[in-house]
């Protein structure tokens, strides 16, 4: 399956119709312009909480969702400090993880190493494993961007840095257990839970 979210709001793609939460909406794939159609329909109404695409090549329904955007890629980590916590920033009021545009020719380990030194001021951080990318979409200037950002989980045992990276638009910068992440839902993107379920609360 594949997840792409719209700020806090999403369309899952999957093989068969996913039973499993809620949708504001079902759509059978049948036709590129019927998809285009509702992809167009769900950015511009925001009442649409979710979508369920669903058909059984799933490859071929997840090629052409993809060409209806411009593709661009990034990378980020998940920073684990020797004491069990988690480093998280705060950018444009929201929790966030430290993460940034792939350079031309750069590979997403190197970004990602790069982009958690640039914005939150440490190293000596290193990768442990790769873990599932996410998908958003956002639009600049009358285009359609479709983002895919890497992830890695870091191990880190130097000084757990709090000082905001100002100049990189953080507004906070700080450690958190995973207790505390099971109660900061509503301070975080949905692609942000996502990841953190999947990597913290099941490793």
């Amino acid at each position: 399956m594949y997840k792409v979210h719209f700020e806090n709001r999403f369309i899952m793609i999957s093989p068969e119709p996913d039973r499993l939460q809620k949708y504001s909406l079902f759509h059978k794939f049948y036709a590129t312009k019927e998809l285009y159609k509702l992809i167009a329909t769900f950015q511009a109404d925001t009442s649409l909480e979710s979508v369920n695409v669903y058909g059984t090549n799933i490859t071929h329904i997840w090629k052409i969702f993809r060409i209806y955007f411009t593709e661009v890629g990034a990378a980020g980590g998940l920073v684990r400090h020797t004491s069990g916590k988690y480093l998280f920033i705060e950018k444009k009021g929201k929790l966030d993880l430290p993460k940034g545009h792939l350079e031309p020719g750069e590979e997403p380990e190197t970004c990602a190493v790069r982009e958690v030194s640039e914005e939150c001021g440490i190293t000596g951080h290193r990768i442990m494993k790769q873990l599932e990318p996410s998908y958003h979409t956002y639009s600049w200037e009358g285009i359609s961007y479709l983002k895919k950002t890497s992830w890695f989980l870091m191990d880190y045992d130097g000084i757990m840095v709090t000082e905001p990276q100002v100049e990189e638009g953080i507004t906070k910068v700080e450690w958190l257990s995973p207790e505390e992440l099971s109660i900061i839902k509503s301070a975080a993107w949905l692609s942000l839970m996502d990841l953190i379920n999947a990597s913290v609360f099941k490793s």
